[in-house]
């Protein structure tokens, strides 16, 4: 095989599904079910965004910004169809690097597992240091203390060291230790806790309900409301994560397109629910800024400062669930790409007694609290939207390659409309795409160069397909 041909080597769908959950390192264990992997893609999407989002994008759109979560949901949906296929059909851990993988190559599947690694790495390091923040307002509120700034921010920020992100993550580090079926438990309940606080925010402005609040719907026309469904729509990045748990569920070809599927439905919900009840209880020329917007809507409504402690609560749980589900997924892709012999063999080694892969789940960790801890973020942190979106394209063309090399392959469930909703997956990808601006897409340009350097230093010649091409075997063993 030539080079070139070498760099979009396929492997088989056959092999991928067979050697799901084994690795050189051993296997995981099936203990996941419907409702723990929907909450895991709940627990994903449904982080600090809708707590911070409403004040940026309601003075775009208006009243209508409720159309604009609308909109961001319509948009996600595309994608999260072409998940849905791909994850009943390739019940994996490597979620939308597996499928590239077997539909696009081995150099397009690096990339994106090099994306997720953004993604998931760098987002939940910032997410971490958001949630320091939140518990120091809690703490402020409920019993005037707070860490001293020194041990709350990274060099740069103004601190030190930021203890409080190391802390979330080291939590978040036991309980994943402990194993997968005790990681989604958790999760479930901090689920709840969260979308409760946010039903609790809906029901109490509701009771400020004014008509007039809502006229004019659209002061700023379409423009306004599609300019604030592409802000919103990076708050709905997460309902990707059941398809990380492919090894780990019961019954994944049944259950990992449900939980997808509900999962969105399930968020947009909330976030219609939110900003309706918002926009209704308060002028919409009020709602502004970034932290504090649902916060000043209840005491605009309730007329006290309780509600910011009760928001505080919820964002610090929310942000909580959100690094659970997020370092889960990373290591189950790194998982996946180990096992590839991309990446070295420890990330596939499994604790026999917990059937977590441990040393894989500390490396992560440990990488993930030097990030938080330690270091200014700055456009890394705002570049992992790019490599998102790059990802949801991936999937959408190989829904689109894999229906037409693999017409008969057994599928759970089909995406609509075929082949038109993968190509609109696409093409609003790559709109929200040209929508960031020039500094980001720099830095994803920089991040991709150094990533094809690791790849073509490391993962071209041990991978297994070819180690395997070389011996005439099918591969396998510890890629070392």
């Amino acid at each position: 095989m030539s080079g070139w041909r070498r760099l979009f080597r396929t492997k088989p769908v056959e092999e991928i599904v067979t050697e799901g959950g084994h690795g050189a390192g051993g296997e995981l264990r099936r203990t996941m079910t419907l409702t723990q992997l929907t909450m895991f893609s709940v627990g994903a999407t449904l982080g600090t965004g809708i707590f911070v989002i409403l004040g940026e994008a309601t003075p775009l759109a208006g009243p209508a910004v409720v159309l604009s979560f609308v909109l961001a949901a319509v948009t996600a949906l595309f994608s999260a169809l072409s998940y849905a296929e791909l994850a009943g059909t390739i019940p994996v851990s490597g979620s939308s690097y597996s499928y590239a993988y077997a539909t696009l190559g081995e150099l397009v599947a690096w990339v994106c597992g090099w994306c997720l690694v953004l993604e998931y790495a760098v987002s939940v390091s910032a997410v971490a240091v958001g949630w320091g923040q939140y518990l120091n307002e809690l703490l402020r509120q409920l019993f005037g203390v707070a860490i001293p700034e020194a041990l709350a921010g990274p060099p740069g920020g103004g601190g030190v060291i930021n203890l409080p992100a190391i802390a979330v993550v080291a939590l978040v580090a036991v309980l994943l230790l402990r194993g997968a079926s005790e990681s989604a438990t958790a999760n479930v309940i901090m689920v709840f806790v969260k979308v409760g606080v946010l039903i609790f925010f809906s029901v109490v402005a509701f009771t400020a309900f004014d008509s007039g609040n809502m006229t004019p719907f659209a002061p700023l026309g379409l423009a306004g409301i599609s300019a604030a469904g592409a802000k919103v729509f990076f708050s709905y990045i997460g309902f990707d994560a059941a398809s990380t748990a492919g090894e780990e569920s019961k019954n994944p070809r049944r259950d990992l397109p449900l939980a997808i599927l509900l999962s969105l439905f399930i968020v947009t919900v909330i976030y219609v629910l939110v900003a309706l009840s918002a926009v209704g209880a308060m002028p919409w020329q009020q709602i502004s800024g970034t932290e504090a917007s649902l916060a000043k809507v209840l005491e605009h409504t309730t007329g006290a400062a309780w509600p910011s402690v009760v928001l505080s609560a919820g964002a610090v749980i929310a942000i909580t669930s959100v690094v659970l589900t997020v370092l889960y997924g990373q290591t189950r892709i790194l998982f996946a790409m180990s096992r590839d012999g991309l990446i070295p063999g420890i990330f596939q080694r499994v604790s026999p007694r917990r059937r977590v892969p441990a040393a894989n789940t500390l490396i992560v960790c440990l990488f993930v609290a030097v990030l938080a801890g330690l270091i200014p973020l700055g456009r890394l942190a705002d570049a992992t939207s790019i490599g998102t979106l790059f990802a949801f394209s991936v999937v959408n063309v190989g829904v689109l390659v894999l229906r037409r090399t693999k017409p008969d392959l057994r599928r759970s469930f089909r995406t609509p409309l075929f082949p038109l909703t993968p190509i609109l997956g696409v093409l609003f990808c790559v709109f929200l795409m040209t929508r960031l601006d020039r500094a980001t897409w720099i830095t994803f340009l920089l991040w991709s160069a150094l990533g094809l350097a690791a790849y073509f230093g490391y993962g071209f010649r041990r991978s297994r397909l070819a180690t395997s091409s070389a011996t005439g075997s099918s591969g396998g063993g510890d890629p070392r």
